[in-house]
């Protein structure tokens, strides 16, 4: 994995990892920089990850180091699978021939600096199975010169359908869950509850790099009787549960695993219209508004506390099954199978 850090993204290889772990294979994550929430999250999924030392954060970037301190703890590997381009960049150049590289992406290719198709091009040709987990992610591998046949569908398991509401919860409420970052557009919805006349409770749970601006914000808008921020939780389903609203304003979304929790809770979902979303939230599992708009959130937010709009909640919460953590962790074992012990899958 190029990064860890508390994110949709690694609680996906995390899960997944856990369950095949209880499913009698050993997972061992090799990661190219962490930050100390990331490494404490994979601890509490019962997985130690191996850090290289003195990096950056990786995730958009082709790093030869990272390769070389790869392929050493590559040899003997019966399946290596490769999480972000910086992973599978290195991946691609470390694994040993013969092995089965799969690699993964969550969003779209939205390079800081210059953009890597150059190297992303050298890569796709050692993969033998992508993952795309939005349209983004597809459209940029197959500019790349990806095989279309060796893509799939890339799915996340989502944890807690099942959760129970947590008690002393005021009942009417909105909920958001997620980092607190820029792509995921907390300020948005912050902005949003500042236009609305008189908002329910408003729980924002997760951390990140704009937490002391949201703060700031929240108090310049004399929204601290209003807006609460209780941290990165886990066990964000039992605040999810009996909410009014879930909100997801994000400005880049692959699939999003907090909505997909709300539908599976019985929760309606307000989402933004961005890359995977809409996927997400079609046939009426969620209502769509455009991205880095306020006005139009808090509109839909408002419409949804009314009772005047609505969402498909017995669809949605049906949808949200197929996404459950063994399941899908048994169609990852499966595919390993069939490319790293053939006959044994046959």
């Amino acid at each position: 994995m190029a990064k860890l850090e508390p994110g949709g993204a690694q609680l996906s290889l995390l899960r997944i990892s856990r369950a095949l772990h209880e499913r009698g294979h050993r997972t061992r994550l090799l990661v190219g920089f962490a930050s100390r929430a990331g490494v404490d999250l994979a601890r509490a999924h019962g997985v130690e990850p191996e850090v290289m030392e003195g990096t950056t954060d990786l995730q958009w970037r082709a790093d030869p180091a990272f390769a070389a301190w790869l392929a050493p703890r590559l040899e003997g590997a019966d399946v290596v699978h490769a999480h972000m381009f910086g992973g599978w960049w290195a991946a691609a150049r470390a694994v040993p021939g013969g092995v089965p590289l799969f690699a993964s992406e969550h969003n779209d290719y939205r390079w800081p600096a210059l953009p890597q198709w150059r190297a992303m091009g050298e890569a796709v040709g050692r993969i033998d199975r992508f993952y795309a987990h939005s349209p983004g992610a597809r459209a940029g591998v197959l500019r790349a010169g990806m095989r279309e046949e060796r893509i799939a569908r890339g799915i996340s398991p989502v944890d807690g359908l099942d959760a129970i509401e947590r008690r002393g919860l005021p009942h009417e409420r909105i909920v958001y869950t997620g980092r607190l970052s820029a792509d995921k557009g907390p300020d948005v919805l912050v902005e949003a509850i500042g236009l609305m006349d008189a908002s329910p409770p408003v729980f924002l749970l997760g951390a990140g790099v704009l937490e002391p601006a949201l703060r700031a914000r929240i108090a310049e808008l004399g929204l601290g009787g209003v807006i609460t921020l209780p941290g990165w939780r886990d066990d964000p389903a039992t605040w999810v549960a009996g909410s009014t609203v879930q909100a997801c304003p994000s400005r880049d979304e692959a699939f999003s695993q907090a909505a997909v929790l709300a539908m599976g809770l019985g929760v309606p979902v307000v989402g933004t219209r961005v890359d995977g979303f809409p996927e997400t939230l079609a046939d009426g599992r969620g209502l769509l508004v455009e991205p880095d708009d306020p006005a139009a959130l808090a509109e839909a937010l408002q419409a949804v506390i009314d009772g005047a709009r609505g969402t498909d909640l017995p669809g949605a919460r049906a949808w949200a099954q197929q996404f459950e953590v063994t399941r899908v962790a048994a169609r990852y074992e499966a595919d390993y199978a069939e490319r790293a012990f053939p006959l044994v899958a046959a």
